[in-house]
């Protein structure tokens, strides 16, 4: 497995602009032995004019590092009503990931009728040599295994597969371990690790179709009684996942950059070995 850095580490709440320069979280790749990054709409999209991306990917490449996968429109992540917009219409996010080098864009899917707009995207996609993936997330058609891999098997795209994403699944109830792994691994394109601890009295919350409102707090990565990562890394290896495993934490409002990318990459790379 090759350790990826999120652009996310360093998000504002509003996941639309970043409270660090990009050359920052680049420099704290490097350092702390990650071999690529991220990128999310926050630093390169659709809204971003090709010769900004072309100037982002040189910076990218001059660091030594790739892009490991694109969300290209902040709808996406945001997971609101419009995630599923960039799939009418794939060719600006398709033209974001070919302008940065990268051949995977993450998507989102809120209901059935997002399905066959899924098959047309990826159809689009493979003309171009791109994959399109989803991640285990609350609130979509991806929420718990079973009905991922029915979704997966509807969309029927060898270049459509699945983000792995432990702590979401927690929280819906689902495993996470080699079990689970074992399950989801001919779709497996890439894999998120963000750490929550579920408390019915906790500060955070989001809403499941599966499980209604699940309380939880955020917790940095290498912090116990959350995810167990260990059984997730061992599942993962299991089930011989060697694409890329990407810090996906959301640390703005628990540390800095430096400490979420230092710490992180620390833990992970004892993890994987």
């Amino acid at each position: 497995m090759k350790l990826s850095l999120s652009v996310r580490i360093a998000e504002a709440a509003c996941k639309t602009k970043l409270n660090v320069e990009l050359a920052e979280i680049l420099r704290l790749a490097v350092e702390n032995g990650y071999e690529a990054v991220c990128m999310r709409a926050s630093v390169a999209g659709i809204q971003t004019s090709q010769d900004k991306l072309g100037r982002i990917r040189e910076q990218v490449a001059q660091a030594g590092l790739v892009v490991s996968m694109v969300t290209a429109d902040s709808d996406v992540p945001l997971n609101n009503e419009n995630g599923p917009n960039s799939l009418r219409d794939i060719t600006p996010s398709l033209d974001v990931a070919s302008a940065l080098g990268c051949d995977l864009i993450r998507v989102c899917l809120k209901q059935d009728s997002d399905i066959p707009l899924a098959r047309e995207a990826a159809d689009l996609a493979a003309d171009r040599g791109i994959r399109l993936a989803h991640q285990c997330h609350t609130t979509t058609l991806f929420e718990q295994i079973d009905r991922s891999i029915e979704v997966l098997q509807a969309i029927d795209r060898t270049n459509f597969g699945l983000i792995y994403e432990p702590a979401n699944l927690m929280l819906c109830g689902e495993p996470y371990d080699v079990t689970a792994l074992q399950r989801l691994q001919p779709y497996l394109m890439n894999a998120y690790v963000q750490n929550h601890r579920l408390d019915a009295q906790g500060p955070d919350e989001l809403e499941t179709w599966c499980h209604g409102p699940v309380r939880f707090h955020h917790l940095p990565l290498w912090e116990d009684g959350g995810v167990d990562f260990r059984a997730a890394v061992d599942g993962l290896k299991a089930v011989g996942y060697d694409a890329y495993l990407t810090v996906h934490q959301h640390y703005a409002h628990i540390m800095g950059p430096d400490e979420a990318a230092i710490e992180s990459g620390r833990y992970l790379q004892k993890l994987i070995g």
